[in-house]
């Protein structure tokens, strides 16, 4: 096995550093600040398109310096498929089970509603099941994970990225709802060394949950 493909010795040429956080930390703001007071729409659809495009954004800028090692740096590695197809069939088996729980936070239960108007449907299907999932894992297992992982280790990047996942969703009942699944998103991200798992179940999980709000309500 090539030296490069083992998890415990493997090393990025370049990592995540403190320079491309406070870059994303800065342009965050003087970016994000200046969109929303042009915002013509403060529809919920054009806030989360806003926020989200904002968050793209500025992860772009952050890691504008590392070049072409910004990538791999942020966790997109090739990885076989048994991680993709276990680690998307996991969390929705999570994701189903937390919804057993009963807990509607507000803030999704308002996107679900407007999952169910026909003409929203695709787009509240890009910004939730596309765009949200690609921007959350960019942050937090990309560049906090990397810049964690590069310092303090793995684990530590594991528990800061998840706990801080489940955070940044803000409304209590939504962080603890999110909280399991930030823990196997960072969960596959630490195993496999690569984005690609999490990213992909946190996709697939998101887009079965519009699917369901949208054709499966009573």
């Amino acid at each position: 096995m090539p030296i490069d493909h083992n998890p415990l010795i493997y090393k990025d040429s370049q990592a995540i550093g403190g320079r491309e956080i406070i870059l994303f930390l800065v342009a965050l703001p003087l970016v994000g600040l200046p969109a929303f007071w042009l915002l013509p729409d403060r529809s919920l659809l054009s806030l989360l398109g806003l926020f989200f495009g904002v968050g793209l954004l500025t992860v772009i800028v952050a890691v504008v310096p590392l070049g072409r090692a910004a990538l791999p740096a942020l966790g997109f590695r090739t990885v076989g498929w048994k991680p993709l197809v276990l680690g998307t069939l996991g969390t929705i088996a999570l994701s189903v089970a937390v919804s057993q729980l009963g807990i509607e936070p507000q803030g999704v239960k308002q996107a679900m509603q407007i999952a169910r108007e026909p003409a929203a449907f695709l787009i509240t299907l890009f910004l939730l099941a596309v765009l949200a999932p690609l921007v959350e894992e960019l942050v937090f297992r990309g560049l906090l994970y990397g810049w964690i992982e590069s310092r303090w280790g793995a684990g530590l990047a594991f528990v800061v990225s998840s706990l801080a996942f489940a955070a940044a969703h803000v409304e209590p009942a939504h962080a603890l709802l999110v909280l399991p699944l930030g823990l196997i998103f960072g969960l596959l991200r630490w195993r496999t060394r690569s984005l690609w798992p999490s990213l992909v179940a946190h996709m697939a999980n998101n887009g079965l949950a519009v699917a369901a709000a949208a054709y499966l309500q009573a």
